[in-house]
């Protein structure tokens, strides 16, 4: 409630991660976002690399976020040189020098407020980009989601983390506290729907006020989004198709006998 004892305005804010690239999947999910009626989009990095249009993916965040944090894919592609014929070079190349740049100067965190809940917003952890947290993780990893640390900066400690990085949504309530990944919008990798999240509440307001928290899944046309992968050349093709038919982790192919043509549509 504010002062004058009426409830505060609630806010909707859609946020996605780990877009890859996959613009089938991307804007399928900002359509859906946009049938909610939901104005504010924040992404959680990992926009470009894996997947066949990073430069288009940049694009479409730079219009469409308000917030972007960087991830892991993002840190590495603007500034590391990689050796002839490794994959990475061809996602960096698809990429222009402003995509590189833009990519290279994103913030590590976010911070807000929503319904007295202070939200924490990054990619993979706490401690780094390239440091990740399963969805099987131990207590001390999920405490150390909600550290200080130099990524995160100063400031109150979270009640509430919300990541990605992992390709693979959920939320687990633990002492009080909420720790949150987003899925991936454009590579997921727990089922084949990309997935989104949406937090919704009062700016400034108190925990009194109402909270929203809900996962969405926006079904794509994986077949689409293949054939753009084959007709740039794009490399990784095999284990990149394999991902989007069937949701399992590259690592997992080989063990369960998993092959592109075997997992058709």
């Amino acid at each position: 409630m504010d002062s004058s004892g009426t409830a505060g305005v609630v806010e909707r804010i859609a946020v996605v991660s780990d877009v890859h690239g996959n613009m089938t999947a991307y804007d399928a999910v900002l359509a859906d976002i946009d049938a909610r009626g939901i104005g504010t989009v924040i992404n959680l990095g990992d926009v470009a690399g894996k997947g066949p249009r990073g430069s288009a993916a940049v694009a479409r965040t730079r219009e469409r976020c308000s917030v972007t944090v960087r991830g892991n894919w993002d840190d590495l592609l603007p500034t590391k040189e990689f050796p002839p014929g490794d994959p990475m070079t061809w996602w960096k190349e698809e990429l222009t020098a402003d995509d590189r740049a833009w990519l290279a100067a994103l913030p590590l965190v976010h911070h807000l407020e929503l319904s007295g809940r202070r939200i924490r917003l990054l990619h993979a952890s706490a401690e780094s980009v390239h440091v990740r947290v399963h969805a099987r993780h131990t207590d001390e990893q999920f405490d150390a989601m909600f550290a200080t640390t130099p990524l995160t900066g100063e400031g109150p400690a979270p009640t509430m983390v919300v990541y990605g990085d992992i390709h693979d949504a959920f939320v687990k309530v633990r002492d009080g506290r909420t720790l949150i990944n987003a899925g991936s919008a454009g590579n997921p990798l727990d089922e084949t729907a990309a997935s989104y999240v949406v937090l919704e509440g009062v700016p400034a307001g108190s925990t009194a006020d109402v909270f929203g928290l809900q996962m969405v899944r926006v079904p794509f046309d994986v077949e689409a989004e293949i054939a753009v992968a084959r007709g740039v050349g794009m490399p990784s093709l095999e284990a990149y198709a394999v991902e989007l038919r069937t949701g399992v982790y590259r690592g997992l192919h080989a063990e369960r006998g998993l092959r592109a043509e075997d997992v058709l549509r």
